[in-house]
């Protein structure tokens, strides 16, 4: 996965993810959201067959670390999840 960074500032960061799609966007949105801090957290795709996804966090206090952090509580759930279902 390659990420390029088009913008990065103490309260904003966008970046665009080569080669995704809606799964982790959606994902990466909705788990921000769970941060009460954020102010924005979306996801634009321009055309699904030829565009990356770009990634757009604004946040009160530090969009990095918000970001950073929303992608260790995926890590947890999923981490979670695979244990339940091997229990299966």
């Amino acid at each position: 996965m390659e990420i390029k960074v088009l913008e990065n500032n103490k309260e904003k960061i966008s970046i665009e993810v080569v080669e995704e799609d809606h799964t982790l966007m959606n994902a990466l949105r909705k788990e921000l959201w769970n941060d009460k801090d954020t102010e924005v957290a979306g996801y634009k795709i321009e055309h699904s067959l030829i565009s990356n996804p770009v990634l757009i966090v604004e946040h009160k206090k530090d969009a990095k670390k918000a970001l950073l952090d929303a992608v260790e509580r995926l890590k947890k759930k999923n981490k979670d999840f695979k244990s339940k279902i091997s229990k299966l």
